[in-house]
C-alpha cells in the first residue's frame, strides 16, 4: 500500500506531491526511482526535448580532410587521421565493407 509523499523538485526547488496512484504506476512499470522533477518541470523538459529533436543536442561534428587510401580522392572524415592507418572515402569504405561479407 502506497501513501502520498511530498518531494522537492530538483529543477525549480518547489515541493510537489507524489501520489499513491503515481507510486503504484511507477511500481507497475518497474521504475525504482522517484521522480526528481515536479509535473510542470517534467512537462517543460519533455516539450524542450521534443523541440530539440530526440533530446540530444549535439553540436555539428568537426570534420577533417583526408586523402582516400584506395582512390586518392580528397574526402572528409569525422576524426583526425593519425597517419598510421588508411583512411577511405565513403564509396571505397562501402566497397571494402561489402567485400568482407
Amino acid at each position: 500500500m502506497f501513501n502520498d509523499k511530498i518531494l522537492t523538485c530538483k529543477e525549480c526547488g518547489r515541493d510537489f506531491e507524489f501520489t499513491a496512484s503515481e507510486q503504484e504506476f511507477y511500481a507497475e512499470k518497474g521504475f525504482t526511482n522517484e521522480p526528481g522533477r515536479c509535473p510542470e518541470c517534467r512537462a517543460a523538459r519533455k516539450a524542450q526535448t521534443r523541440k530539440n529533436g530526440n533530446g540530444f543536442s549535439r553540436q555539428p561534428r568537426e570534420m577533417f580532410s583526408a586523402i582516400c587510401a584506395t582512390c586518392g580522392k580528397e574526402t572528409t572524415v569525422p576524426f583526425q587521421p593519425s597517419g598510421d592507418k588508411p583512411v577511405y572515402c565513403r564509396d571505397c569504405y562501402q566497397q571494402r565493407s561489402r567485400s568482407s561479407w
